[in-house]
């Protein structure tokens, strides 16, 4: 047993509930303004991409980009959270995003692609905090609620991921004010929302969720008389010796780039049956919408039924939303809307329920690493398949890129059995 701290008792004896729902309220703000300016700038990053180089094969780069760019900075920032805790590595995304906006509005002006892939990759730090923030909604969190807790905050993105790709015709006008390219409006809005949720992160996540719940750990296990504290693991080596931290990072990686394949080429099919920008806007509205709007249930569904069965039901349901999404005609229809909205709800069943089983394989003190890495490997795949997404589109159409995106799935309904059929892995459960 260790001894009391001064003040009184030990930081396992006090209630964390409190400090959980601050906790949860602050991520649930700044994923509402995170998740606006990701939303902002997704709905018009191809098209500005397209106009900026001149070339379909290109458009989907600047999206590809902005994947790359979260994967690498999410190792930035796990790094960061891993030595100071969740508040400063969460605001550092935001700036970095804040950054990459302002370069995108000026490589839109100068019409300078290199430039606008370099403001791509920066916007990529927005979305790296916003995943991040879902594993900082289970640091303090009951085993029994940890699909709860995370879901929620995923949830919460719906509110500004559903208005940013409407706020097109606002950025045309605000671009016509300020006197830069209409597309490039979007970006001084998303640019807006991403400062925003890095106030609200730098004033309120405080107690440190991640450093509270390491304290509370270390008072409930101490170590043993003469031992030493435990070396930390990298990410990597945690995922070498631990199947379910594999099969996770498998089925959000595959999950995740077969949703950006398939989203960020979405515009162009639209542009090539002449469909306004608005309802190019609205269409990914739905997708996103699909992405976030049923979180909370999945959550509980991955709390009460288990992750195996959660991820196989998301790896259908993309099936099901390639089917109309490839079907669909050029411009807007009724499949290709109702395909989208399914791409994101399949997302939305695998990201969780992969999500999950990471928080619940690792401790606080492995948290950050596994994390960091599993995001990485997400990251990473989904930027190749958005950067093939683009010359499939280019060379040989929509469908066969939805064909395609089609045999990543299979890999996620394997992942989804060998889940199911392996022993649970329940070592973060003692945290």
């Amino acid at each position: 047993m260790s001894a009391p701290r001064p003040g009184g008792a030990r930081v396992a004896d006090r209630p964390v509930d409190g400090v959980q729902r601050r906790t949860i309220s602050t991520l649930v703000a700044t994923q509402m303004l995170g998740g606006l300016g990701v939303g902002a700038a997704i709905s018009v990053n191809a098209l500005l991409a397209k106009s900026v180089s001149g070339s379909e094969q290109l458009a989907g780069l600047a999206q590809t980009f902005a994947v790359l760019g979260a994967a690498v900075i999410t190792l930035l920032l796990a790094r960061i959270m891993d030595r100071d805790g969740r508040r400063p590595g969460l605001s550092l995304g935001y700036a970095i995003g804040v950054g990459g906006a302002a370069i995108s509005i000026v490589a839109g002006v100068l019409g300078a692609f290199p430039l606008l892939l370099v403001g791509a990759t920066l916007l990529g730090g927005t979305t790296a905090a916003n995943n991040q923030s879902r594993y900082a909604a289970t640091d303090l969190s009951h085993p029994a609620h940890r699909g709860r807790d995370l879901s929620l905050v995923v949830w919460s993105t719906t509110v500004g991921s559903v208005i940013g790709p409407n706020l097109t015709g606002p950025g045309k006008a605000v671009a016509a004010v300020v006197g830069i390219p209409a597309l490039t409006g979007a970006y001084v809005i998303a640019g807006i929302g991403m400062l925003a949720a890095m106030a609200v992160m730098v004033t309120r996540l405080r107690p440190d969720p991640l450093l509270l719940a390491r304290a509370r750990h270390t008072e409930q296990e101490p170590l043993a008389a003469g031992s030493t504290p435990a070396v930390r693991v990298s990410g990597w080596a945690l995922l070498r010796e631990n199947r379910m931290l594999r099969l996770a990072a498998i089925g959000l990686a595959l999950c995740h780039a077969v949703m950006v394949s398939v989203m960020v080429m979405t515009p162009l099919h639209m542009d090539h049956g002449h469909a306004e920008l608005e309802i190019i806007g609205l269409v990914i509205s739905i997708h996103i919408l699909g992405m976030f709007v049923f979180s909370p249930l999945v959550g509980m569904a991955v709390d009460r039924w288990g992750s195996g069965i959660i991820l196989l039901a998301g790896g259908l349901t993309l099936l099901v939303s390639l089917v109309l999404a490839g079907t669909s005609q050029p411009g807007s229809s009724w499949s290709l809307g109702v395909g989208l909205f399914l791409l994101g709800v399949g997302w939305s069943l695998g990201t969780i329920a992969c999500s999950t089983l990471v928080t619940a394989a690792a401790t606080p003190t492995t948290r950050p690493a596994i994390q960091g890495v599993t995001d990485l490997i997400t990251g990473v795949t989904a930027a190749v398949g958005g950067a093939l997404a683009g010359v499939i589109v280019a060379t040989r159409g929509y469908a066969t890129l939805n064909l395609l995106a089609g045999l990543l799935v299979l890999g996620v309904l394997a992942a989804a059995v060998a889940v199911r059929t392996a022993p649970a892995t329940r070592e973060g459960d003692r945290s």
